[in-house]
């Protein structure tokens, strides 16, 4: 029996081990996962752009050659500007017209870039992208002007906003934004109002979903009195060309609604008399009268 079980110890020794090292054997044997057509195309434009600007240091500005290695340069980082118009998106303006900005910043950026000092384009090229279409945006889509420091605390009140939300899980009240910023409720609102001085809202536009009319139909209203505006206009234009006491006679009449007998008993002339100077006074009106004429 020994001599039976002598050789099997070894065999049961070497089993388990073999299994163990066959284990780690297993990982070395996975592929490794294969790089996104995203990042390829990234990996290839940042080479490009390395060899592009390469070239653009030896050529002499103005040239054909240099301006054909900088259009070059500019079409292969349009991807750039297009990630960085995506921030922009919730301001409801036309993504063209951001590209278009966006593009000018990168031509900027492509012009003032030295590849000596070891700087990825891409880090190089972004503030310079989205400082141009912030500048736009502050300078030319408001309606409304807003003061440079006014347009900066906003966009500290929206961050602020979006943090509270987070952590109340409601929105937070004014007092709230302003105790995390340090600032005056005053400021606060004020940043709310220049928030919304984008587009400006049509009087006439009727309101959606609600189905009421415009502003301009809710909110005005025809005075009375306008249309008499420039009769009276007319008519003190008209009374100073009168003799004086057909002035007064006109006031009395019918300023201080006086009937004949009394502007008779006020001037010391006949009833009859002050009919014949209203009667007269009427006639010059009406031939000065530029309205009817």
């Amino acid at each position: 029996m020994p001599a039976s079980t002598a050789p099997q110890a070894p065999h049961q020794s070497t089993g388990e081990p073999s299994r163990v090292r066959a284990e780690p054997s297993e990982s070395p044997s996975e592929p490794s996962p294969e790089p996104t057509p995203q990042r390829r195309r990234g990996a290839d434009t940042r080479a490009l752009t390395q060899v592009l600007f390469a070239e653009l240091k030896h050529l002499e500005p103005g040239t054909p050659d240099h301006d054909r290695v900088r259009g070059a340069l500019i079409e292969a980082n349009l991807p750039l500007v297009r990630y960085a118009a995506t921030r922009f998106r919730s301001r409801n303006e036309p993504m063209e017209d951001v590209v278009q900005v966006g593009t000018i910043g990168l031509i900027n950026a492509i012009d003032r870039f030295d590849p000596d000092r070891g700087v990825q384009f891409p880090t190089f090229a972004m503030p310079t992208v989205i400082g141009e279409i912030k500048r736009y945006f502050r300078d030319n889509v408001r309606t409304v002007h807003v003061p440079r420091r006014l347009h900066e605390l906003w966009v500290q009140v929206n961050s602020a906003t979006e943090d509270l939300t987070t952590a109340f899980g409601r929105t937070p009240t004014t007092a709230e934004i302003a105790e995390r910023l340090r600032i005056t409720e005053e400021d606060v609102l004020s940043c709310i109002e220049a928030g919304r001085s984008y587009h400006a809202t049509s009087l006439e536009a009727a309101q959606e979903g609600d189905g009421l009319p415009g502003l301009l139909d809710r909110l005005g209203y025809e005075d009375p009195a306008l249309d008499g505006v420039e009769h009276r206009d007319l008519v003190r234009h008209l009374l100073v060309q009168l003799p004086e006491r057909e002035q007064r006679i006109l006031l009395l009449r019918y300023y201080s609604n006086l009937t004949q007998s009394q502007i008779s008993a006020e001037l010391g002339v006949s009833q009859m008399h002050v009919s014949r100077l209203l009667a007269r006074s009427f006639a010059r009106l009406r031939s000065a009268n530029r309205i009817e004429a």
